[in-house]
């Protein structure tokens, strides 16, 4: 394990993270179709970053270093990671970028389809799942947490518990894209997707509310599982405000002649704050499963 390669993890975590950003910014901003050529820009690799140009290009141009630092992490895994398996993480992240790359392109050469707009910022969430866990897996604290602890027998499983928190996230967030990408910023939102991204918020407060409780509870002592697991309540709950917030600002915009600051700025928070909420998560539920050790009942067969 080397810690430069760790620091490198985590710099292309943080890389992808901005690039989230990047791409909330451009949906926000009306701006996926500010030039209709692609992987150029007007013709240019480098055309005049003016109005929504500057979104879009600029989106594209975090995106090429993402994929550039993403290469560098696949090369810098196979020269000096010994472990196989994350060897062929580091293959997949860089398959997943060069994926996330083609339908960022498709979503310009088919004029921003749904299914594929929101397949892109689908994919985005999961190759940040990818980086992160990379960085978890590479860190030190991975390789000798110095930590095992008995999870109680009986009791609720956290690992099950942590599993369906990802999974009920990721879910809310693929209904989240799905719905920004259904109607710029002048049309109103589709009811029945609003309302099933207003329902997932509640399914995923309770289960990651109940999730970050129990760890809290029956890891109280142990910092190496309360830091993540607190920050990703903190994270829950500014979520939920910048939600309806985002939902507030939405709703008095169609009448806007053009995509305001106000609505943008909390819009593309949530966004960021979604993927944080993500991240954290990822990062609980990887450190829970390296150090939890479940106790298997064993049962004496009385003489009859």
């Amino acid at each position: 394990m080397s810690r430069g390669v760790h620091r490198f993890a985590v710099l292309v975590a943080c890389a992808t993270f901005f690039l989230i950003i990047a791409g909330a910014n451009v949906t926000s901003h009306d701006a996926g179709l500010a030039t209709s050529d692609w992987p150029l820009s007007n013709g240019q690799f480098f055309p005049k970053m003016v109005g929504n140009l500057f979104w879009e290009h600029g989106h594209r141009l975090v995106a090429t270093s993402v994929g550039l630092l993403t290469i560098v992490l696949a090369i810098l895994l196979q020269l000096r990671e010994r472990r196989a398996w994350i060897r062929r993480l580091g293959w997949i992240a860089l398959a997943g970028v060069i994926a996330q790359g083609l339908l960022g392109g498709l979503t310009v050469k088919l004029n921003l389809p749904l299914a594929v707009s929101a397949a892109h910022a689908t994919l985005a969430q999961l190759f940040f799942l990818t980086t992160v866990s990379i960085a978890v897996f590479t860190s030190r604290s991975w390789v000798a947490p110095g930590l095992s602890i008995n999870d109680e027998p009986g009791a609720v499983s956290m690992r099950a518990l942590c599993v369906v928190a990802l999974a009920a996230i990721l879910a809310q967030l693929v209904l989240g894209a799905t719905l920004r990408h259904s109607a710029t910023w002048d049309q109103p939102l589709p009811t029945p997707l609003l309302l099933a991204h207003i329902g997932g918020a509640v399914v995923v407060t309770l289960i990651l509310g109940v999730t970050v409780m129990t760890s809290l509870l029956r890891y109280r002592e142990e910092k190496y599982l309360v830091r993540p697991a607190l920050l990703a309540g903190v994270l829950l709950a500014v979520q939920l405000f910048l939600g309806l917030a985002a939902y507030i600002t939405r709703a008095a915009s169609p009448n806007d002649p053009q995509p305001l600051n106000p609505m943008i700025f909390v819009t593309v928070s949530h966004v960021a704050c979604g993927a944080l909420v993500f991240a954290t998560t990822i990062v609980l539920t990887l450190r829970l499963f390296r150090v939890l050790r479940v106790e298997r009942q064993t049962y004496v067969l009385a003489p009859a």
